[in-house]
This record gives structure tokens, C-alpha cells and sequence, in this order.
């Protein structure tokens, strides 16, 4: 038998109630996710369960190469059912790994699959799978609904059409598909394609790129955004002339780390006064060490199992960052997450800075992200939280992922939440409350992002 039950990661009586009865039933609101909107748009089918649950997932194919597979067998040339068998094989040896967890539950939830996936299993669920994926059940929006979503904000460059997004509209789909405005490759001023993606925007000066910006947030906006999200390696924090160094930039000169920082800081500042005005929430994704492979990056690309995280400071501009926008009256709604755990204290104190009337937790302090979604990453964000701020006002979770089947990752955030909340009670630092656990529970599981979004 599997590991998935009713009490599955809840071992205290009030965290057990606390679930069952008000987190487990719950709607889903994804505010942050990778699934590609064009898949919803032509509501694809799957044709196995290595296109379901392999194909666009570098947390497991990251897995894969720890357990020595070759990369034929993971993003290569490999049979589909081969892929699968490799992963079947990595799958016994991942006991404390969330992907452990993560699985069981995509297939007991889904497929209603018990049975541990292991090399002696691959071929039985691989097959059981393969028929239930030639249902129309299991096309991409079906299981959007049978997962109970809400609302999926995709990730959108500022240039892209949102022409699915518009199509799953016109179709009059259960759930709603919204854009997020992701403007990194026009931040990133060092990237060796900056100048040929500027040139791509029609820009030809730096005011002309923060015109453009500020149209394409207005045309996001007009088409239900309302989001944006920034990656960043460390927080920038610069002052000087962003203009002459776009300049310098397009005529191909070198720029200095200094002159990066300037340009990063003041366009910031400018989409931030924009998101502002349309009362959009800005996500702020600190601490990504991104392609540190070379040869495998120069092989198969980015966002692929290669990344890692960063360990710079970044207290004391992420402070500068946000107190010059609220000099200026344009910080926006925002949420900070943090890829290093040693920065949770940090942001946790930071965002007491600048809370303000009239949005309860105006400045949010974002779910355990990406190395840090797992029980004790989790477990750190939350009494973290708890520690330094108002976790009753949390926004809660979010799958950051770009697969269809990952909606079991708030079931999971669920679980760990209502745990914690229940040891609390169970150890008596916070009363029985019937009325007060119920509205912190429902407010972090769905409520508290509903309100603060407003989509």
C-alpha cells in the first residue's frame, strides 16, 4: 500500500480536524505558475504518463542525473517509456525528497493509484495511466477543474499576444487563465540578448522602452493581469542616468556592474509606479544562481535542473528599493520570496516597514519557493512569518510549476499548514478558538488571496 491517507502529513488531532474541515475542500487559487496558457487554449491530451508527468519537470529529471541516469533518458533521445522507467528507478531512493510525496499524491489523486512507483512497478502504472489519459477527462482543463482551480496566472513576457488567454475566455472555461507581466529579459541589461530583444520592442531609446512597458502593462491589464513578477539574482539598488547607459548598451559598449545595477533600479522604479496605479501586486523572486552548468546549459537551455541558490546580502538595498517607492507613492502591493532560508528573517522583519492601510498585509512574505517547497522549507517560511509578522493575513501557496498534475502541491502546503496550527493549539500557545482558527485556515487556503488580488 502507498503512503497517501486521510492523516498523510497531519499527526495531531486539531490539525487533522482543522483540515478536514475547512482547508481540504477549498478552491485553488494558483497565482504563480509555469504552465504554458497555449496548452489550456487547444485543451490538450496527454498521450502517457511520461508527457504528464516527466516532460517539462526539472525538479525530477534534477533527481534523475543525482542518480547517475544518462541525459538521453531524462531530456534526450530516449523512448518515453524508458524516461519513465529511469525516473521509476530514481524513485525508491527519495525518501525525505518532497518529489516523494509530490508523486504519490499526482497518482493516488488522479489516477487513484496506491501502489509505490518503483522499478518493478513502472510498467503496470505506466500502462493503467496510458488508458485513463485517452479520456477527455484528463485533457489539460479537465484536470484544471477536477483540481478545483479557481484562478492559474500564468508567466507572460510584456511582447506576448494573449491570444490563448483571450481564446480560453471566448470558450467560457470553468476557471480563470490571467496573464502575470514578466519583464526580466528587458531588466536584464547584461544578458547577451538584451540588445536584440529591445530591438524586437520597436525601442530606440530608453523613454521609448519604459513608453512601451507602460503600454504593454496597460494591454495586460485590459486582459485581466493582475501581477507582475521580477527574477533576480541579488536586489538592485543604483542611482545615475538609466538612459545614457541604454545607450551605451544598444551601441554594443561594455557596461559596468555599477551601470547594470542603475538601469535595473531606475526601470524598476518606473513599472513599479505603473503597477501601482492599476493596483497590481509586484512578486519580487530573490536568490536564483541561474545556469551554473555551462556545458549543459549550451546543450539543452535554461530551466532545466541547473540552477541553485545565490547567498548575497540583499537586507540593505531591498530596504533602499522599497523605501524610495514609498517616498515616491508608488509601491505597489508586493510579494518577496526568498530562494536562500537564511534571508527568511530578513524579509519577514522587512516587510513590516512599509505595511499600510488600506490592504491588510500589503507587503507579503512569499511561500517557501522552489528549494525550499518542502516540508521544512515550509514549516521555516510559515513560523517565520509567525515569528516577526501577522500570519493570519498570508496569501498562502502556489505551484510554480509548469505541470498539470502539480495542483496536489497545495494539498500538500495544506497539510503542513494545518499540522503546524494544530501543534500550536495541541501545546496550548493559542486557544481552542473554533471561530478564530477557522477564519486564519480558510484566509491562508484561499480567502486572503482572493481579497488581496481582487481578479
Amino acid at each position: 500500500m502507498g503512503i497517501i491517507n486521510d492523516n498523510f502529513m497531519l499527526y495531531n488531532d486539531t490539525g487533522r480536524y482543522l483540515y478536514n474541515t475547512y482547508a481540504k475542500n477549498l478552491p485553488i487559487i494558483d497565482y504563480h505558475c509555469h504552465l504554458d496558457p497555449n496548452m489550456i487554449a487547444t485543451n490538450i491530451k496527454f498521450k502517457n504518463a511520461y508527457e504528464l508527468f516527466l516532460a517539462s519537470d526539472h525538479y525530477k529529471w534534477r533527481q534523475m542525473r543525482s542518480n547517475g541516469i544518462d541525459e538521453r533518458f531524462i531530456t534526450g533521445d530516449g523512448g518515453d517509456y524508458e524516461k519513465w522507467q529511469a525516473f521509476a528507478e530514481t524513485m525508491p531512493l527519495l525518501i525525505g525528497n518532497p518529489l516523494y510525496h509530490w508523486t504519490a499524491l499526482e497518482l493516488k489523486r488522479y489516477f487513484d493509484i496506491d501502489e509505490p512507483l518503483t522499478e518493478d512497478s513502472a510498467a503496470s502504472i505506466w500502462d493503467k495511466c496510458g488508458n485513463m489519459l485517452q479520456s477527455d477527462t484528463f485533457s489539460s482543463r479537465h484536470l484544471i477543474e477536477r483540481s478545483n482551480v479557481e484562478v492559474i496566472c500564468t508567466t507572460d513576457d510584456p511582447f506576448d499576444s494573449l491570444e490563448p488567454h483571450k481564446k480560453i475566455i471566448e470558450d467560457g472555461f470553468s476557471s480563470k487563465v490571467l496573464p502575470t507581466f514578466r519583464p526580466d529579459k528587458a531588466f536584464d541589461i547584461q544578458n547577451p540578448d538584451f540588445n536584440s530583444y529591445i530591438e524586437k520592442t520597436g525601442a530606440k531609446t530608453y523613454n521609448e522602452l519604459v513608453s512601451r512597458l507602460c503600454e504593454r502593462i496597460e494591454y495586460f491589464h485590459e486582459n485581466g493581469c493582475r501581477l507582475s513578477d521580477h527574477s533576480m539574482s541579488f536586489v538592485p539598488f543604483a542611482t545615475g542616468n538609466a538612459a545614457d547607459i541604454f545607450e551605451k548598451k544598444m551601441n554594443g559598449k561594455e557596461l559596468s556592474v555599477k551601470e547594470a545595477e542603475v538601469y535595473k533600479t531606475d526601470i524598476m522604479n518606473r513599472c513599479a509606479e505603473a503597477y501601482a496605479k492599476h493596483g497590481w501586486a509586484m512578486q519580487l523572486h530573490i536568490g536564483a544562481l541561474r545556469n551554473n552548468n555551462t556545458r549543459m546549459f549550451n546543450s539543452i537551455g535554461a530551466d532545466s535542473g541547473f540552477d541553485s541558490i545565490n547567498d548575497m546580502c540583499i537586507a540593505e538595498k531591498l530596504a533602499k528599493l522599497l523605501d524610495n517607492l514609498e517616498n515616491y507613492g508608488a509601491l505597489p502591493k508586493t510579494i518577496i520570496y526568498t530562494l536562500n532560508p537564511k534571508d527568511n528573517y530578513v524579509i519577514g522583519a522587512m516587510i513590516g516597514n512599509f505595511q499600510s492601510a488600506p490592504v491588510p498585509g500589503k507587503l507579503q512574505f512569499g511561500s517557501g519557493w522552489w528549494f525550499n517547497d518542502n516540508r521544512d522549507g515550509m514549516t521555516s517560511q510559515l513560523t517565520s512569518l509567525a515569528n516577526l509578522g501577522i500570519l493570519g493575513r498570508f496569501v498562502g501557496m502556489l505551484t510554480d510549476s509548469r505541470s498539470f498534475v502539480s495542483y496536489t502541491r497545495h494539498e500538500y502546503f495544506r497539510r503542513i499548514l494545518c499540522n503546524l496550527i494544530g501543534e500550536w493549539v495541541e501545546k496550548g500557545e493559542y486557544p481552542r478558538d473554533e471561530k478564530a482558527l477557522k477564519n486564519i485556515t480558510e484566509g491562508i487556503c484561499y480567502y486572503n488571496a482572493k481579497k488581496y488580488f481582487n481578479f
